[in-house]
């Protein structure tokens, strides 16, 4: 709790002012340990990838399609996070913990029903699912035979996500990244073992056990924390509700990405192999430094959300602005790095002159990325703590309607190349930029009090 007493005695009710600063010990103590979850994932991904690469090029092929259908399926329902450290941290801001940590209850019921829901249809439909994504019957039953295993973690995944938003709620980050890397830790040292004994389903099992310990672990620490009768462990409709729908407008949100990132595949292919290759580079590191600014928004998201339930306005506008001035500087110094070593960073991808050919002028705007993303993303966290969700729902799908697809679609038009998509992702970003930074100024988002 070093994090919360932290914060309340630099804001100490004050209105306005030098009183309600807040500093950056504040922000990081929360920021670095969710850099650290947010990154478990997709490294551990990293690991089961060169696992199973050694079996071959089918079973990587079955890997990718597998996990493309478990990463869209999971991928969609961040709000189990966001949406309930947005609830849970308005009332510990409000000292009213044991309702903040009632709503990681209600929501791990959600991540229950839910995830078996997803499972049991994953489970039924796997075949047909990779066949329709595959394209080829021998890989596509292979990749089905791995899905219908790596089904049983939908669940588990869902209730580790509903773990970690009550906990950011209540301003604890640390305990999150020591549960996640409980179960990953394991799993990871069990990943070769188990692939060199039962093939690609190995790795689904590894999964699933490593799934299985963080998510047994995250229960647990609800049920310890949880200081209500048996009678509050029971399902409030109103409480499910009411996370169903803030996990509406962020489900729409996550799809207009997915949907914006699929597309600019599909035109990136139109313009040759090289282009293609191009863009796997720059999208991979633009996902990397996205988890690295989204950490600063994570601690956005929980500040504001409790200085809003303690009804203190200026607190939370405090919290915009220094998370803000933090993000930025930390985004100048990414640019810095990426500018002054694009080509060695480049070289650790390919070799191919054409693909660096194709990387020079969307690599500069990938860089300016960084720093107009640094702002988005702050301010992303400070609306979505402030349970501003249907603003930022309209304001991606406008910005993928109104930046990204026109110039996409006239970069196929004219030939425009990799340029033209990457300017199409960087007027989605700018658009972005204009929006959140006008809503933050209007303060149209702080209503303070439960939500």
């Amino acid at each position: 709790m070093a994090v919360a007493h932290n914060f309340k005695r630099a804001g100490g009710g004050a209105g306005a002012g030098e009183a309600a600063a807040v500093s950056a010990r504040t922000i990081l103590l929360l920021a670095l340990p969710a850099l650290g979850v947010l990154a478990a994932n997709p490294l551990y991904l990293l690991l089961d990838t060169a696992v199973v690469g050694r079996l071959g090029t089918f079973e990587l092929a079955a890997l990718a399609a597998g996990t493309a259908i478990q990463s869209t399926v999971t991928t969609q329902l961040t709000f189990l996070s966001y949406g309930t450290t947005a609830r849970a941290s308005r009332l510990f801001g409000a000292g009213r913990r044991g309702d903040a940590v009632a709503e990681g209850v209600q929501a791990t019921w959600v991540a229950l029903g839910v995830g078996a829901l997803l499972a049991a249809v994953v489970w039924a439909f796997a075949q047909p699912i990779a066949l329709w994504l595959t394209g080829d019957a021998a890989t596509s039953a292979e990749a089905a035979r791995w899905m219908r295993v790596a089904a049983f973690a939908i669940p588990l995944t869902l209730v580790i996500m509903a773990g970690n938003g009550w906990m950011r709620g209540v301003q604890n980050t640390r305990l999150p990244l020591r549960l996640t890397l409980a179960g990953l830790v394991p799993g990871a040292l069990l990943l070769p073992v188990l692939v060199g004994r039962l093939g690609l389903v190995g790795s689904a099992v590894a999964n699933v056990i490593g799934m299985g310990i963080t998510a047994t672990l995250f229960a647990a620490a609800l049920v310890r924390e949880h200081a209500g009768s048996w009678r509050g462990w029971a399902p409030d409709w109103a409480v499910i509700r009411s996370q169903l729908v803030l996990g509406r407008d962020l489900i729409l949100r996550s799809l207009s990405f997915q949907v914006s990132l699929l597309a600019a595949a599909a035109v990136a292919g139109r313009f040759g192999a090289a282009a293609l290759a191009a863009h796997q580079i720059l999208l991979q590191l633009w996902n990397f430094l996205t988890l690295v600014l989204d950490s600063l928004a994570i601690a956005a998201q929980t500040l504001t959300g409790a200085a809003l339930g303690t009804g203190e306005i200026e607190r939370a506008k405090s919290v915009g602005r220094a998370v803000v001035r933090y993000s930025v500087a930390f985004s100048v110094v990414l640019a810095v790095v990426f500018a002054l070593l694009g080509r060695p960073i480049q070289s650790l991808f390919t070799r191919d002159g054409e693909v660096f050919d194709a990387l020079a002028v969307p690599w500069w705007l990938m860089i300016t990325m960084i720093v107009t993303g640094s702002v988005v993303f702050a301010l992303d966290g400070v609306l979505l703590g402030a349970g501003d969700a249907a603003f930022l729902r309209n304001l991606t799908i406008g910005a993928a309607l109104g930046g990204f697809l026109p110039l996409t679609l006239l970069s196929v038009q004219f030939g425009w190349g990799l340029a033209g998509i990457w300017c199409g992702q960087l007027a989605m970003v700018c658009i972005r930029l204009i929006g959140v930074t006008a809503r933050f100024r209007s303060m149209r988002w702080a209503r303070t009090g439960q939500g």
